[in-house]
């Protein structure tokens, strides 16, 4: 039986010091026991420094090392509360949130923690949507006057697939790109969606010769339709992108870079895709079981773009975490 805290009480009694939630990082990162990640050998021991000793090459192995907590300056407890923060509110929370919440003192730490974690909200080898699956672009953003459809050069533009559950949404899958080439849509199907599936788009040239890759494509002609019969025409992909972009707004406020879209998008795929989970504590736990499969990201890596793009991000610390 999966082990996660069901409320904040018992999330403050489960994580209180940072022996207990290296011991349920432990568990989630080598549930069967330590396994060496030099050697790959099945037998080790605690060193007393909070390490683990391999029998078999005596490499030390930290349960941090090697993801997302490797090098951090922040004690485990404080990431705990922050995944807590994140996942226990149903719309999730922004930087100035989570800082405010937990009496965190620097805005830039709590900032790059939270995109790593969303980095994290992509579990690796994570199945690909299947069935019959609507595929469309969106863009994010204000409408601009005189700018519709996939002119809009300024905005942000998406693709979304959106798998088809009777009536409903199953799961979804979206990413930036930067138009809306088959250069761009093509690889986003094949790396997204199970070969073999119906692919249910608009006439759009970009998706023609996706059948060539193992789909049916069955395709839609938009002619010269208003809005509201596109909306009937891909409904379930237009429904995302409608709470996409109310989440945005809602969480937070709008004040979302281009550079960083994707991360946001992870976050709301991640929600989105859980949102049936009766049980947030649950998400807490995958989360934290992601955590635990993802390669450390420097810190540098995740705002390279922005000190090149925002001046005010310029003065961030080169260890802010």
């Amino acid at each position: 039986m999966e082990e996660y805290p069901r409320t904040l009480v018992e999330f403050e009694t489960c994580f209180s010091s940072e022996a207990a939630c290296r011991e349920y990082l432990f568990t989630l990162r080598w549930p069967e026991g330590f396994h060496c990640p030099r050697c790959g050998h099945g037998r080790g021991w605690p060193t007393g420094t909070g390490r683990f000793e391999c029998a078999a090459c005596a490499y030390q192995a930290s349960v941090t090392a090697g993801t997302i907590f490797q090098d951090t300056h922040l004690p485990l407890t404080t990431w705990f509360r922050v995944i807590w923060s994140v996942t226990s509110h149903k719309t999730g929370a922004s930087a100035l949130g989570v800082q405010q919440a937990l009496g965190l003192r620097n805005y830039k730490t709590v900032w790059t923690c939270l995109h790593k974690l969303r980095r994290a909200m992509v579990r690796p080898g994570r199945d690909q949507l299947s069935e019959r699956v609507e595929v469309d672009e969106a863009f994010i953003g204000g409408l601009e006057e005189g700018h519709r459809g996939r002119g809009q050069a300024t905005k942000a533009q998406i693709v979304v697939g959106a798998e088809e559950d009777g009536a409903g949404i199953g799961r979804v899958r979206m990413c930036r790109i930067p138009n809306a080439s088959a250069a761009n849509l093509h690889p986003f199907i094949m790396g997204n969606i199970l070969p073999g599936s119906i692919v249910h788009t608009d006439g759009w040239n970009g998706y023609k010769g996706i059948e060539a890759k193992g789909y049916t494509h069955e395709v839609t002609i938009r002619g010269k339709q208003k809005e509201a019969t596109l909306e009937l025409m891909m409904p379930r992909v237009h429904r995302v992108v409608s709470l996409l972009k109310r989440w945005l707004l809602g969480t937070h406020q709008g004040a979302i870079s281009h550079d960083y879209l994707d991360y946001y998008l992870d976050e709301f795929t991640f929600r989105f895709n859980r949102r049936r989970s009766q049980h947030r504590g649950k998400l807490f736990r995958r989360l934290l079981e992601n955590a635990v499969q993802i390669e450390p990201v420097p810190y540098k890596n995740i705002v390279r773009h922005m000190k090149a793009t925002n001046h005010n991000m310029s003065g961030l610390p080169e260890s802010s975490i």
